[in-house]
């Protein structure tokens, strides 16, 4: 008798039909998804949704959507056991921060690769050398160069308003 049980239903009842202590059918929806192998993937599944509630989402979707929807139940189970009040909010609003402190720390580095142009082409230009000629070595230039001769040197500065640079540096 058992081994005819055994070929009506799996090899091994999988995780779901274990913790539940009951026998895994050949058309165990929880089968698919929670393999004998990976027990504490539907304990904690389990222990956040219920196994009837878990049951019934697998019911009431089409079978390719249910690997996905698996997927998430397990993501939302494992944050709420690691964060039992926020789960995945407190995980998102954790990456949020982050997000926002990396981003004004690459608008001030940006800020500042800006301002280290602006101060190198200045100093080029102030002192009579253009960064583009061959005199640039530092002996001073005696060939007038025009704001439009120079727009190589901006067109990389996006953030730079080149009205705000003044017509001091526009010199050699």
């Amino acid at each position: 008798m058992k081994e005819s049980s055994r070929k009506q239903g799996a090899a091994s009842p999988c995780a779901a039909c274990k913790l539940l202590r009951r026998r895994c059918a050949q058309d165990c929806v929880f089968s698919p998804y929670f393999p004998a192998d990976e027990p504490q993937k539907f304990a904690n599944v389990h222990r956040v949704f219920g196994a009837s509630n878990i049951n019934k989402m697998l019911q009431e979707l089409p079978i390719h959507q249910r690997g996905d929807a698996v997927s998430s139940m397990v993501y939302e189970a494992n944050a709420r056991v690691r964060d039992p009040v926020y789960g995945c909010v407190g995980a998102i609003s954790s990456l949020q921060q982050q997000i926002d402190v990396l981003q004004g720390q690459l608008a001030l580095a940006q800020a500042e690769v800006v301002h280290l142009r602006v101060r190198h082409s200045t100093n080029f230009l102030g002192h009579g050398l253009c960064p583009d000629s061959p005199s640039s070595s530092g002996s001073p230039s005696s060939k007038q160069v025009s704001p439009q001769d120079n727009k190589g040197i901006f067109s990389h500065m996006d953030m730079v308003d080149e009205a705000s640079l003044g017509e001091s540096m526009w010199s050699c």
